[in-house]
């Protein structure tokens, strides 16, 4: 049954199935206004590209840009609280437009360049390694809370120089700060705690890089400060950044990328064949057919027409990351999985200068991922099917995936 345009982005079914919903706004109205939480919603994949690389025409800046109340609304008890997470959040450097963007990120690119992320390899075989022995001593584990969650954020907090026992803590709060996106009563006062929370331990080492800078990820973004690029608002808000979305989503690439392996034996079978071989193109299907963000909001910078429509300036418009990667005109058989496709063009880090600066490390993880997965637990199966997702536009996240093997 064909899911009807209504402009719910919250309603169970499209956070349980984006793919129909999404879909049938993209085959029907592929540039729509969305009446309800007054956004334009984007949804084929050359429009995403298109409007991705016109970053002239499309801001970042949202939160300086677009003083509406948030979607789903919030209490009114909580607004200074938004206020405060949007006004931290304005510091981070995707929330700026060229120039500032530029010499913003140009502080970071150095660090995450492809020879860099590869001497991360090493670090992140024996942490998986390490995890999945403790999942076979177990005989069972949770994809999410067992493995795709601590994965990454050893491996970003190893980057920025983070202790490590103060590893479940950083992850706590950073789940505080993702509850401002999602569907939760009291999502702002969570967000508002953890930012406070995040930024209060970040402030010594801050303090402390300026003084003793070393080789970590913390002091390349403590020398935007020295050089004059940052203000200390800004290296705060640019740490904190890093270490949120530097596991959240692939966590999330982790979690729906097994889920589809395990729903499709035939692939699971394929990739057993050749795990080393067909790694890379396993990630790149994962991250397309189930990409670990579902979408991304800009505002107009100017009046733009697209398809037809005219966008305003100041609109909002909200980017489907997820319905562009099952587009037909530009990916054969969209719905199907199919870990031998290539090439594969998906969108799932964005496009333009905006494109995720962590893509490598994120593709590396995956790839080693998915290749242990294979190699060490090739009976792994689902426990139940009964599995539930994170009310949100901004990611594809599970609470839970467990799983067994004989």
């Amino acid at each position: 049954m064909v899911t009807a345009i209504h402009d719910d982005l919250f309603a169970p079914e499209v956070i349980a199935d984006p793919y129909t919903y999404f879909g049938h706004l993209r085959e029907v109205d592929p540039v729509h206004w969305n009446d309800k939480y007054q956004a334009w919603i984007i949804t084929r994949h050359d429009d995403l590209v298109w409007v991705a690389r016109h970053h002239e025409l499309f801001s970042s800046e949202l939160f300086t840009r677009d003083d509406r109340p948030p979607y789903p609304p919030i209490d009114e008890a909580d607004r200074e609280l938004n206020n405060y997470v949007r006004a931290v959040g304005s510091n981070s450097f995707i929330r700026h437009d060229r120039p500032e963007h530029t010499e913003m990120r140009k502080v970071l690119h150095g660090y995450f360049n492809p020879k860099s992320m590869e001497a991360w390899r090493p670090l992140v075989q024996s942490a998986i390694q390490y995890l999945l022995d403790e999942a076979e001593a177990r005989g069972e584990m949770d994809v999410m809370q067992d493995f795709a969650t601590p994965l990454p954020l050893l491996v970003i907090a190893q980057m920025m120089g983070m202790p490590n026992q103060d590893r479940l803590f950083i992850r706590k709060l950073s789940k505080m700060l993702l509850a401002g996106g999602r569907a939760e009563s009291n999502r702002m006062q969570a967000a508002a705690q953890g930012n406070r929370e995040l930024r209060a331990y970040l402030a010594p080492l801050v303090e402390e890089r300026l003084i003793n800078p070393t080789d970590d990820l913390l002091s390349v973004v403590v020398s935007g400060e020295k050089n004059g690029v940052y203000t200390r608002e800004e290296v705060l808000a640019n740490a904190v950044l890093l270490l949120v979305a530097g596991h959240e989503t692939t966590i999330n690439l982790i979690c729906n990328g097994t889920l589809a392996l395990l729903r499709h034996p035939e692939q699971w079978a394929l990739l057993q064949q050749d795990p080393a071989g067909r790694t890379q193109r396993v990630t790149e299907e994962c991250l397309r057919y189930d990409s670990p963000v579902k979408g991304i909001q800009r505002i107009a910078a100017e009046d733009v027409e697209l398809r037809g429509r005219t966008i305003r300036q100041g609109d909002r418009t909200r980017w489907i990351i997820s319905s562009a990667n099952r587009d037909p005109e530009m990916f054969l058989d969209p719905d199907m999985f199919d870990i031998t496709r290539w090439p594969n063009r998906h969108v799932a880090f964005g496009a333009g200068i905006h494109h995720c600066l962590g893509v490598t490390l994120a593709r590396l993880e995956g790839q080693e991922v998915f290749k242990a997965l294979a190699e060490r637990l090739p009976s792994l199966r689902l426990v139940t099917e009964e599995l539930a997702y994170h009310a949100t536009i901004g990611f594809r996240s599970l609470f839970s995936l467990p799983v067994t093997w004989n």
